[in-house]
């Protein structure tokens, strides 16, 4: 091999190692919250997202200087109206496509819109039943804008009447009908349903039942076994109670996306800790970009973590200590 192919070789295949390195990561991201009076200009955020290499930003309302900020970026978007809009979204079409056409279309030529998500844990709810019609409007008003967007809406565990063992996994009575009506949207669009996913929760409220080793992917054996298959980890089960309660509405088909889960830093020692923040979220991500949950193992999941930084406007000490970042962009603990 001569030296100058050589040398093309090895650049080619720094330049390969360096795109594989970027999108092997591809499915995850990270939420953008600012409920805080001291976070750094969007600007400065967006470019700290890219500085970490991550692909994939989650915002819970349009902000327009985040919009703004976005342009250019590369990053893939996930985006949705308040909750308060959703009755309005969904009984005028012209709501739907106001909304689209505002915060939107003047961004669609350099911002990666991905997800809209209609509703942030409404589900069940007094809002809940506007939320088929409202994903049904954005849909078409996205389709009329010349757009091709995913529209979803995002659940809670309390979505679920039955979550354990996973197999046994139901929506509860409040919410079957409402999800059955927006599975069936999901399926007909080949669009995940969205779930907001916190091990830790679980583990704080009951450690004396849930160990520290299952919560925080650490376990070497397994510790649910259910009808065959084992879970190492408290995550997949939780998400497979989900796709179990889908099956049960006859949408197996529609596969799960994780829109938010982290770990707090400070605020319920000793469940709280970086320690604990650290290692959860470093397992998590080795496990997702690798393989799916026991009942899909072949589905790479998008998985959104919260959050980019502690937010001080929150209400508990254990709500504002989810980031990854403290306001002055400086790592709570190394990660990205």
């Amino acid at each position: 091999m001569s030296p100058r192919f050589s040398g093309l070789f090895i650049s080619a295949m720094v330049l390969l190692i360096q795109f594989l390195s970027v999108t092997e990561g591809s499915n995850i991201g990270v939420c953008y919250g600012l409920n805080g009076d001291n976070l750094p200009s969007p600007a400065n955020v967006i470019n700290l997202y890219r500085s970490c290499g991550i692909g994939n930003i989650r915002l819970y309302q349009p902000y327009p200087e985040v919009l703004q900020a976005l342009r250019g970026s590369g990053l893939a978007v996930a985006i949705g109206p308040v909750n308060n809009d959703i009755p309005n979204l969904a009984a005028n079409q012209n709501a739907a496509n106001d909304w689209v056409n505002t915060n939107i279309v003047p961004y669609k030529d350099n911002v990666d819109f991905k997800w809209i998500t209609v509703g942030n844990e409404v589900i069940p709810g007094p809002l809940s039943s506007s939320v088929p019609g409202a994903m049904n409007n954005i849909i078409n008003a996205i389709a009329s804008a010349g757009l091709e967007i995913t529209v979803t809406t995002v659940l809670s565990g309390s979505a679920l009447g039955v979550s354990y063992p996973p197999s046994a996994g139901a929506f509860s009575s409040d919410a079957v009908s409402t999800m059955t009506s927006v599975a069936a949207i999901l399926a007909q669009h080949d669009a995940p349903l969205m779930i907001n996913l916190y091990p830790y929760f679980a583990y704080a409220s009951d450690p004396a039942h849930i160990s520290a080793d299952y919560a925080l992917f650490t376990s070497t054996t397994a510790v649910v076994i259910d009808e065959g298959l084992e879970y190492y980890n408290l995550f997949d089960a939780m998400v497979d109670a989900f796709n179990s309660a889908l099956e049960k509405v006859n949408f197996g088909n529609v596969n799960i996306a994780v829109a938010e889960t982290g770990w707090p830093t400070v605020g319920n020692e000793p469940y709280s800790s970086v320690g604990n923040a650290k290692t959860y979220n470093r397992n998590l991500l080795n496990h997702v970009t690798k393989t799916g949950t026991p009942k899909r193992p072949e589905y790479i999941m998008t998985v959104f973590f919260f959050e980019m930084f502690n937010e001080d406007l929150k209400q508990s000490p254990v709500e504002q200590n989810f980031g990854f970042f403290y306001p002055n962009m400086q790592p709570v603990y190394p990660f990205w």
